[in-house]
């Protein structure tokens, strides 16, 4: 192996290495320093490399009760560092638990490096060969299917030498735009043959491509296009995990007072007070645009409620403008520039005429409304504050304990347009894709991968039961992470009963005090799971008695370096 990374110069040859050893030190090759692992009977040569070889040359393992809580671990830290981080799992079964995550990463264009054990491919005559008969039952014809579908690459490994080549490949294409998903799935036999002396040259180092830069011919039609607009529009629902994308459309919307919205967001890229900022809703700002600027932005409105007038003008910027991976996806495109998102926003910023009077006078106006906005929310706010509380109220308390660098990862449990944060990517929600149990896990991999920052996940009752929370607190103790959990507890599938309503407003199940399929009732005790993990737990039952809770929450966090809990009862919304 080459010395790419300290602690691997002992290793300058890959013969007699065991296809494991070569796998695990292409990963940290790779940049990959954690394995979030739920271990199987495959594992015995993944685990012999661990121990035989120096602990600095390859990735830490982490132990996870739950497949889910891998992925999902996984998927916060990227968002919290900007950096892939693998996961590794048990054949079939393993792989099949983890698909949810898989999709949830590939719809928020997350790199995770996925690989799980394949049941040994020989029944004897080779190391590794079957030795027990659940490595029949576990066979599959096509084992890859199960994630193919939703990742950019998948593979599976057939010789000891290929263990770097694969994790070094499969990490530079998962790191490259678009960014996704990515899977190798591993044959118990390759782990454990050793390397030959003829097939002993290490595998060349790779790089992630380079981001795409936007045509200038389109750049300059674009700026164009919204330099003359009267009222144009800026429609963003996530930026990059640097911030980047954020501090371009705030410097763009600034200087040429372009209002923005971020409709269905999936992780905050305004300010919640910025003066050009108009919240989360974007019916009337889209219905008098006429130029609109997409940032990547998968969905960026409802076409059956809120798509733009005849003669409005869309311009789409991103890595991948018309995401290719939607199958159905109709959204006007009078312009569709590929480019890396925050590099054709500063294109745009630069090729933009200068400001003129009309700037001015839509400034005042955009002021104005997002002020009343920001007043409408307070209000809102503070009228759920009774028992049981708003989930408004509950996302405004839990933003005025947040510092600059605090986090929540929100599903199904906090408004955004409650919220006061100061600055991007602070409010991150669950993905488009909706696979429920995600927020919690992922609150854990961002604090893992930050110890110092607050790190908080605010979930619906139904989420926190998808979410595996026993598995959530185990890890949260074992690796001593102190996230906040605050589970939203109305009693329901509430997502449902709203779908129900709006699709029936009229029918007789709206009219029932018992809608089928929706009650979680009679509800747990929510508490006695996360203390049963040692975790610092309170129940709040009206919204007066929040703030305190939460203040005494974020003291045993920060004195004592513990996990806490709170059980929030929540009002039944039609909204959210």
């Amino acid at each position: 192996m080459t010395n790419d990374t300290a602690g691997q110069a002992r290793y300058t040859t890959r013969a007699g290495l065991t296809g494991a050893e070569t796998l695990l030190l292409g990963l940290k090759r790779a940049g990959i320093d954690y394995v979030f692992a739920n271990a199987g009977t495959d594992f015995p040569p993944i685990i012999e490399a661990f121990v035989a070889l120096d602990p600095a040359s390859v990735p830490q393992p982490v132990t996870v009760p739950h497949e889910t809580a891998g992925v999902a671990m996984a998927h916060g830290y990227y968002l919290a560092t900007g950096t892939v981080q693998a996961a590794m799992v048990h054949v079939n079964v393993g792989l099949a638990n983890s698909a949810m995550g898989i999709i949830n990463a590939a719809s928020d264009n997350v790199p995770v490096l996925m690989m799980s054990g394949r049941t040994p491919i020989t029944e004897s005559g080779r190391l590794g060969a079957r030795m027990t008969p659940i490595q029949y039952g576990q066979e599959m014809y096509d084992q890859n299917s199960l994630v193919s579908n939703v990742t950019k690459f998948s593979y599976e490994m057939r010789y000891p030498e290929q263990g770097d080549t694969l994790a070094i490949r499969a990490t530079t294409l998962a790191m490259s735009e678009p960014r996704g998903p990515v899977y190798v799935s591993l044959p118990r036999e390759p782990l454990m043959e050793k390397v030959a002396e003829k097939a002993a040259r290490p595998t060349a180092s790779q790089v992630a491509s380079s981001a795409p830069y936007p045509d200038p011919a389109l750049i300059e039609l674009a700026a164009g296009w919204l330099s003359a607009a009267k009222n144009p529009l800026i429609v963003c629902q996530r930026g990059d995990t640097a911030g980047r994308v954020a501090r371009a459309i705030e410097q763009l919307a600034t200087s040429h007072a372009i209002p923005v919205v971020e409709p269905f967001t999936i992780r905050n890229v305004m300010p919640s007070d910025h003066p050009m900022f108009l919240g989360y809703d974007i019916k009337a700002p889209l219905a008098e645009a006429d130029v609109v600027l997409v940032v990547d932005s998968a969905v960026p409105w409802m076409e059956a409620v809120h798509r733009p007038g005849d003669e409005t003008k869309v311009i789409h910027i991103g890595a991948d403008p018309h995401f290719q991976r939607m199958p159905a996806r109709g959204y006007q495109a009078d312009l569709a520039i590929t480019s890396d998102a925050a590099a054709g926003v500063e294109a745009l910023a630069r090729s933009m005429e200068a400001p003129g009077p009309q700037v001015d006078a839509r400034r005042s106006q955009i002021e104005a409304l997002s002020k009343a906005r920001v007043a409408a929310a307070d209000d809102l706010a503070n009228q759920g504050r009774a028992g049981p509380m708003s989930a408004e109220w509950l996302s405004r308390c839990i933003s005025d304990v947040m510092d600059d660098r605090a986090i929540v990862f929100g599903e199904l449990g906090v408004v955004p347009s409650a919220m006061r944060v100061k600055n991007a990517n602070q409010i991150m929600t669950n993905p488009h894709s909706g696979g429920l149990g995600w927020a919690m896990p992922a609150a854990l991999g961002a604090q893992l991968a930050d110890r110092d920052r607050l790190v908080i996940a605010c979930i619906g009752d139904g989420s926190y039961m998808f979410a595996n929370p026993t598995a959530c607190h185990q890890i949260a103790e074992a690796l001593g992470l102190p996230i906040l959990t605050i589970v939203k507890n109305n009693g329901m599938w509430n997502a449902v009963r709203r779908s129900v309503i709006n699709s029936y407003p009229d029918g007789l199940a709206a009219k029932t005090n018992a809608m089928p399929l929706t009650s979680l009732e009679p509800a747990p005790d929510y508490c006695m799971i996360a203390a049963a993990s040692r975790a610092h737990v309170e129940k709040v039952e009206h919204g007066d008695d929040l703030p305190a809770a939460l203040e005494r929450a974020l003291a045993v966090i920060r004195n004592e370096r513990r996990q806490a809990f709170i059980e929030v009862r929540a009002a039944i919304s039609d909204k959210h």
